[in-house]
């Protein structure tokens, strides 16, 4: 299921449901995140699309992931995620692709996504104070990325792995002539 009118129902519904489950008003989220409040307003209406970026800012104002914002919502627990039942978002500026891998409702403090990044791309996730001790690994199985996280620059290979903190900035760019592919493991438990 790509980036459908469906789709991004879903993220304008979840979008203010999380708001409004936290008893946030617009106003709130907007100083939290420092986003306009009538971009929040625009995008719960489902009339735009957030970038990973933007959305990435939303989130971790919300005290959550993009995995889990992603994440259905329901507590089946059912410990078997399957390739055709698991969402797939695509940003719209930079067209990468993301996929949510992790099986909904496990109480796993793992998440697992799987990106497809495209040549040229290039993604800035700015520092979020609310992030802090949340880690995430990228594990790159096909293509070339140049990661930075926080001030080191790191130019990964198929078969690298890269160790990061959510709290740090990070560019994820991919300068090369050919799509990268790599997972995200995202450990929520806080280190």
């Amino acid at each position: 299921m790509e980036n459908s009118d469906h789709f991004e129902t879903d993220i304008a519904e979840r979008l203010k449901s999380l708001r409004l489950s936290q008893t946030m008003t617009l106003d709130d989220l907007a100083t939290r995140a420092g986003v306009s409040r009538a971009m929040i307003s625009r995008i719960e209406r489902g009339e735009a699309s957030p970038t990973a970026q933007l959305l990435a800012r939303l989130c971790s104002a919300l005290g959550t992931t993009l995995s889990r914002f992603f994440a259905d919502g329901e507590s089946t627990g059912d410990p078997l995620s399957r390739r055709k039942d698991q969402r797939v978002w695509r940003d719209p500026e930079t067209g990468y692709l993301r996929r949510s891998v992790s099986p909904d409702g496990t109480g796993s403090p793992v998440d697992i996504v799987e990106v497809e990044f495209p040549p040229g791309g290039r993604v800035m996730f700015e520092q979020q104070q609310f992030d802090a001790g949340l880690t995430q690994h990228l594990w790159l199985f096909e293509g070339r990325l140049t990661m930075t996280a926080g001030d080191q620059t790191h130019v990964l290979e198929a078969g690298d792995c890269l160790f990061m903190r959510l709290a740090e900035a990070h560019i994820f760019h991919n300068p090369h002539g050919k799509p990268a592919r790599y997972a995200i493991i995202l450990n929520r438990s806080k280190v």
